[in-house]
């Protein structure tokens, strides 16, 4: 066998694992074949994220496992990476910069400096700390030579041949000082938003809560903005989200929510209310936490063009004949093995670095 698929079995047997820890979790089965030791360890490390991370909820942090287990199958694997010629890659060292605002945003990127035959150099989020370690080394026990490819450094990041960095607008400006001369990829903020037409049923409307509340909406697939008709009436979609009520019963998101609202008082803002989510009129796309922006359109045609232009600031279009790279209601949170952050092929732009 060789290394390239010792790799992919490697993230195969993790898929699989993942899996079965999710089982575990919400059957409180262990499989038979599964070994207790890393149930135990896979455990403690859920229940210590929280800890470090109040937004690190068990459900969302089950979600992310769950979402991975699916993606990481054989099939899956070798069909993502068929039309790529591996074969050209040259060994090197990738500095990885994760950001930390939803667990293991930062897997995808881990997953294609490794399985493409490179090393990876991590410097983590202190907001996510625990959990890309905790799957690094169950890697690196399914698959041993595994373990001089993947690092983790607290230290100032130095020999490396390329960067792959997340963060918003301000840090953007300081990864590209610090690393506008190596081979880079520098991602910024991004928002994702909806475009309403009027006629969603309320199973849409519903799912679209999903993509609005999955990880607080801390997310850059997270839905911060509404885009709706003039005449929209926002009782229906009220009514299509009352389901997610309980989201408010989260300390941190009540905080937020009791915050905002406050502010938007104090400022005498117009707003919406249903008691978990408030609605503003705002042109902006990032909405605080417990707040979702909105604007009227009445021409499809030019909000496409809107949309276009502000490309750079949107990660996803959720809507139904909107764009023809639109996502389905409910789907943001869950991306495909070619569903690359800001359209950028990272597998693409590692086969066509060179190691200096």
């Amino acid at each position: 066998m060789t290394q390239h698929n010792r790799n992919v079995q490697a993230f195969v047997k993790l898929g699989e694992f993942l899996g079965q820890f999710c089982d575990f979790i919400t059957k409180q089965e262990v499989p038979e074949t599964t070994n207790d030791n890393w149930i135990g360890k896979f455990q403690e490390v859920v229940g210590k994220a929280h800890h470090y991370n109040g937004w690190f909820t068990e459900e969302n942090i089950i979600y992310s496992f769950r979402q991975w287990s699916g993606i990481l199958t054989n099939k899956n694997l070798e069909f993502w990476l068929s039309p790529y010629d591996l074969e050209k890659n040259t060994p090197k060292t990738v500095a990885l910069i994760m950001a930390g605002n939803i667990p293991l945003v930062g897997f995808h990127d881990l997953l294609v400096v490794v399985i493409t035959g490179n090393k990876a150099l991590v410097k983590l989020s202190s907001n996510d700390r625990l959990l890309l370690p905790l799957l690094a080394s169950y890697l690196k026990y399914v698959e041993p030579q595994l373990e001089n490819t993947i690092e983790f450094t607290k230290e100032r990041m130095v020999d490396f041949d390329a960067v792959i960095a997340t963060g918003s607008n301000n840090t953007a400006r300081y990864f590209e000082y610090y690393f506008g001369k190596k081979p880079n990829i520098i991602r910024k903020n991004r928002n994702s938003v909806a475009v309403l037409h009027g006629k969603e049923t309320q199973a849409e409307l519903k799912a679209l809560g999903e993509d609005i509340f999955r990880y607080y909406g801390l997310g850059c697939r997270s839905v911060s903005k509404l885009f709706v008709p003039t005449d929209y009436n926002f009782d229906y979609f009220y009514s299509a989200i009352y389901d997610y009520k309980d989201i408010v019963n989260l300390k941190k998101y009540a905080n937020n929510y009791d915050y905002n609202k406050a502010v938007y008082l104090m400022s005498e803002f117009e707003i919406l209310d249903n008691g978990f989510l408030m609605l503003k009129k705002d042109s902006s796309y990032p909405s605080p936490i417990a707040s979702l922006f909105y604007e009227h359109y009445d021409d499809l045609t030019t909000l496409k063009q809107r949309l276009a232009n502000d490309k750079e600031q949107i990660q996803c279009i959720v809507g139904s004949g909107v764009t023809s790279d639109e996502i389905s209601f409910g789907e943001t949170q869950k991306p495909a093995l070619n569903d690359y952050a800001d359209g950028i092929d990272t597998v693409e732009f590692l086969l066509k670095t060179s190691h200096n």
